[in-house]
């Protein structure tokens, strides 16, 4: 499974029901006006897949003429454009994980594997963890946790920190947290945040019914 969803492979349609379905911020709650008027006419446009819109919608300077071709507000596709690239997590630096020895974090980032994407990628069976860790001299057990926190980031809103959180809690990976009763990984994760204090505050119920929701597209 690659870090990121399949854009390909997610209709229009798909896109209009995760809309629908995510408890979106404020910001964001007016891209459900009139949803299925505009997504009829994106499609109507020719758009068919999640791929072919964000690849319309990435350079903001364009919106205002796809706006124009598609009767689309431009205020909405701005809106649009911010929601869909949420989607795809931007990757994290190796050397954002800074809790573990740096000589290993250097190793692995001289090997070429310098970003979340590029771990989680070149890691993806334990046979290639294991031949990596004998490769450059890495413990087994820190390939493994490097590549559980690299699966973790590829959830939306999840940076290093909270994939440590996660880790912590015992959700190890991003179907554990598709899975997870909202409630009670709120409850883990309170009670981790207690005991090592990763940030300040609470962890609140709402944020949790969102990331777990955000989870569930990536498995």
């Amino acid at each position: 499974m690659p870090y990121y969803i399949d854009a390909e492979r997610v209709s229009l349609d798909d896109l209009k029901k995760r809309i629908e379905e995510t408890d979106l911020v404020p910001s964001r709650s007016s891209l459900l006006e009139d949803i299925d008027g505009t997504f009829s006419k994106l499609k109507a446009h020719g758009f068919g897949t999640l791929a072919d819109l964000r690849k319309a919608l990435k350079n903001p300077k364009k919106i205002p003429a796809l706006s124009t071709e598609t009767g689309v507000d431009p205020a909405y596709l701005t809106l649009l454009r911010r929601e869909i690239e949420g989607y795809f997590p931007k990757a994290h630096p190796v050397s954002a994980f800074d809790w573990f020895r740096k000589a290993d974090l250097d190793n692995l980032e001289g090997s070429g594997l310098k970003n979340t994407v590029l771990l989680y990628d070149a890691l993806a069976s334990p046979g290639r963890r294991e031949e990596t860790a004998a490769a450059l001299g890495i413990d087994p057990d820190c390939i493994d946790s490097l590549y559980a926190l690299a699966d973790l980031t590829r959830i939306q809103w999840v940076s290093p920190t909270a994939a440590r959180m996660l880790v912590a809690a015992g959700y190890t990976d991003a179907k554990a947290v598709a899975a997870a009763d909202p409630e009670e990984l709120c409850s883990d994760l309170d009670r981790v945040n207690r005991e090592h204090t990763f940030f300040k505050g609470t962890i609140g119920l709402r944020d949790v019914r969102r990331l777990v929701k955000a989870a569930s597209y990536l498995s």
